[in-house]
Order: C-alpha cells, then sequence, then structure tokens
C-alpha cells in the first residue's frame, strides 16, 4: 500500500501528459489516456498512482505523499517478462558455459547473445523490486544503466552473429582459422564496451533529474541520449538487412550450385532456397517487429505524451530477448543434444559433437 512514498519510485518511465507517471506511479487529468487511473481508484479524489507534494506536476517529486491504490498491472507484466526471459537465456548460458565443446565462435557469440538478455531479464525484475520496495534515486540510476547495457548488449550481439553468419558462408574455406577466434573476441570485446559506455552514461551525470523538461519517454534518460540510442539501433538494423541479402544471395547460389553438380530436380531447388529465405525472414522479421515501434517512438515521442504509449511500444522490445534463446539456442543440434542428456540423467561434459558452420544454425 506504500508502494509510491517516493516519486523517484518510477524513474524509467516518463510521465503521461500532465504528469501522468508509469511504472507505478502517476496522477492523470481529464483528458488523459490514464485519466481512468487503477481499477480499483478511491472515491475520494485520489486518481491514479502518485500525487506530488503541493500539487506540483513533476514526478521527480521526493516528497509525494499519497500511496498507490494497487500495483500497476503493466509493472507485473514487465515483471513477468522478466522472470521468463531469465529462466530462458539462464538455461542457455549455464549450457555453453559448462560444456567444453562449446568453444567454438558461433557459441560465444550465442552465449553474449544469452547474457545480455539474461542481464535485460534481471534489470526487469530488479527494477520492479526498487520501484515497489527499495525507493532510491541511487539505486533506480544503477537500475536503468543495467537495462540501457543489457538491451544494447543483446541488440549488438544479434549484429555480431550476423556478421559471423555472412563470413562463415562468404569466406567459408578460412573460417576455421585462428583469425576467427580473434575477430570474435574483438567483437565481443566492442560489444560489451560500447553497452556498458551507453549504460554508465545516465549513472556518471547525463540524467533529467534536475532537468525534467530534457526528459525523454523513458525516464532518467534524457531526449538526446534516447535519440542517440535510437539512431545506433536503426543503423544496427540496416547493417544487419544487408548482411541478410547477401546471405540470401549465397544461399541461392549455393543451393542452385549444388542442385546442377547432383543433378537434384528443379523443384528441390526452389524448396530448398525457399527454405533458407523462409528461415532468415522469420529472424530478421521478429527482429524488427519487436524493436522498430519502441525505437521509432524514443525517436517521435515526447515525455509528456500518455504513458501508456511507452508500455505499448517497450513490451514488444523485451519479447525479443524472449524469442532469442529459441531461435538461435534451442534450434541448435548440439545445444538440444546437451539438453536431452541432462533431462535423461546422463548429462557429459566429453560429448563428441560434429562441428557445424552458424550458417547452419
Amino acid at each position: 500500500a506504500n508502494a509510491c512514498r517516493s516519486g523517484l519510485r518510477s524513474p524509467l518511465w516518463a510521465a503521461g501528459a500532465e504528469g501522468a507517471a508509469v511504472f507505478g506511479c502517476g496522477r492523470s487529468t481529464p483528458g488523459n489516456m490514464m485519466e481512468e487511473g487503477p481499477p480499483n481508484s478511491s472515491s475520494d479524489g485520489r486518481r491514479g498512482w502518485f500525487e506530488a507534494r503541493n500539487g506540483s506536476d513533476s514526478s521527480l517529486d521526493l516528497e509525494s505523499v499519497v500511496p498507490p491504490l494497487a500495483l500497476n498491472p503493466w509493472d507485473v507484466v514487465l515483471c513477468i517478462s522478466g522472470t521468463i526471459i531469465s529462466c530462458e537465456n539462464a538455461i542457455v548460458v549455464v549450457v555453453i558455459f559448462y560444456t567444453p565443446a562449446f568453444r567454438a565462435p558461433m557459441f560465444l557469440l550465442i552465449g553474449s547473445l544469452a547474457t545480455a538478455d539474461l542481464l535485460a531479464g534481471l534489470g526487469l525484475i530488479l527494477h520492479f523490486a526498487f520501484v515497489y520496495f527499495i525507493p532510491s534515486e541511487a539505486v533506480s540510476l544503477l537500475t536503468v544503466g543495467l537495462l540501457v547495457t543489457s538491451f544494447t548488449a543483446s541488440v549488438s550481439s544479434l549484429l555480431t552473429i550476423t556478421i559471423d553468419r555472412y563470413l562463415s558462408l562468404y569466406n567459408a574455406l578460412t573460417y576455421y582459422s585462428e583469425r576467427t577466434v580473434t575477430r570474435t573476441y574483438i567483437m565481443l570485446i566492442l560489444t560489451w564496451g560500447a553497452s556498458i559506455c551507453y549504460g554508465l552514461l545516465p549513472v556518471m551525470g547525463w540524467n533529467c533529474l534536475k532537468e525534467p523538461s530534457t526528459c525523454s519517454i523513458v525516464k532518467p534518460l534524457t531526449k538526446n541520449h534516447l535519440i542517440i540510442l535510437s539512431v545506433s539501433f536503426f543503423m544496427v538494423f540496416a547493417v544487419m538487412l544487408q548482411l541478410y541479402v547477401q546471405i540470401c544471395k549465397i544461399v541461392c547460389r549455393h543451393a542452385h550450385q549444388i542442385a546442377v553438380q547432383r543433378h537434384f530436380l528443379a523443384s528441390s531447388h526452389y524448396v530448398t532456397t525457399r527454405k533458407g529465405i523462409a528461415t532468415l525472414a522469420v529472424i530478421l522479421g521478429t527482429f524488427a517487429s519487436c524493436w522498430l515501434p519502441f525505437a521509432i517512438y524514443c525517436l517521435l515521442g515526447d515525455y509528456s505524451y500518455p504513458a501508456l504509449y511507452t508500455y505499448l511500444t517497450l513490451l514488444p522490445a523485451t519479447y525479443n530477448s524472449m524469442i532469442n534463446p529459441v531461435i538461435y539456442a534451442f534450434r541448435n543440434q548440439e545445444i538440444q543434444k546437451v539438453l536431452w542428456t541432462v533431462c535423461c540423467g546422463c548429462f557429459s561434459s566429453t560429448m563428441p559433437f560434429r562441428s557445424r558452420s552458424p550458417s547452419d544454425v
């Protein structure tokens, strides 16, 4: 009942129009998308989850006095999403870490993606806990920094996996060399280095806590910070799109050559090509459908917009971290073998595996 004594309990999500805050705390006014407040709003004039001190509309007021009437259901959904994300990716991280056979560049990149998504899930859970149970400006900034770092690392890891797949086809003869291992480590260092730098920016002072007018739709990130993140996403998406187009061309060419050499029917070549293109389309389509709405809204939205829009675009973005293990890990035959042996109680870290190209995954 006392979940929102502090206005900084909802630093992550921007307030709606006229100061309607989200992520557990907020005040609505007529005309606002959230004007109805929680379903169990009281009849004493207190609507929503937050009432600022002295009638202030600022969601950053440290001395808000009206406690929330109920948990924000959107926060609960995000917390549940974070729990599922954490469980899925924890399985992938444990399998890759404890299986010595999974030390190839391909598995290192999948492990990086799973680690980033695991941290994203934990960040969602921790933010929910801190918002409602441990109000603290410093802790909130750290949690937001963790979420920015993890989601940035997740998107960047998807780019590195795409690059690795492309190179495994383009340079198939030299892919299994020391140069590939070195390149993989360089990509991992760049991925996590840039992600950590992005996440440290709000913690080091680039936030809107002292200047609410500079806030973006995601508090306490500034509008300029979120624009940089969005532009970076569109650059990553453009590169991934171009690489997958090239991968489709290479796959079609290889399929045609194999069909000619082995005298396959044209229909067989068509089926193989269509299957490969469909797989790539699912991968890229899933990524785009999850992240594009939020990235576009980050560019167009304003801190005065209704908080509902932020939730509706952010939630699909979290689903990408939920789907990634299915696409990149659980479809892998080697990982499937380990999971089956674990389920059967006969796990062996020295199981033989057939080396496969990233393009097969």
